[in-house]
């Protein structure tokens, strides 16, 4: 039997982080972890990173599609927010979300690594965010970073 698995440290990458201007606070919260979880566990350097800033959740896919065309990179981070409100709007968008960045991972064959929060209200981003524990934003980069490892590892057989 044989299993292939990988490690953190990656060398020779290269990350786009897509992140969203729409709930700034909480977005930047996520960006600033996954960065520092990039270069401290992964070993990135600044120069590997790029952080591309866009208005909204539903600009996601257009833009991780361009980006991924380029063969620049070997992962896509998308970070966002999404809350529930009123009206049944959040389900479109993340519906057109979630289908737009699988579709678009599949066929130019790069991991997106999604972490666009999708929460009934605000208290349950909060707890997402790293304001009390966890952040999303560090969980995003460490599987990234392992799934890089991982394709390597693969496409070297």
């Amino acid at each position: 039997m044989k299993i292939i698995q990988a490690k953190l440290i990656t060398k020779k990458s290269k990350i786009a982080i897509i992140t969203t201007r729409f709930n700034e606070f909480i977005n930047n919260r996520l960006l600033k972890s996954c960065v520092q979880t990039l270069k401290r566990i992964g070993n990135l350097k600044s120069n590997d990173i790029t952080i591309i800033k866009v208005p909204g959740a539903y600009e996601i896919p257009i833009t991780a599609e361009i980006i991924a065309h380029k063969k620049e990179y070997n992962a896509i981070i998308t970070l966002g927010t999404i809350i529930k409100g009123k009206t049944r709007h959040n389900k479109f968008i993340e519906n057109s979300l979630t289908y737009g960045l699988s579709k678009i991972s599949i066929t130019n064959r790069i991991p997106i690594i999604t972490s666009i929060l999708m929460t009934n209200n605000i208290n349950e981003t909060l707890e997402r965010c790293g304001i009390k524990l966890n952040n999303k934003g560090s969980e995003a980069a460490l599987s990234a970073l392992e799934i890089i490892n991982v394709i390597k590892k693969i496409n070297q057989k």
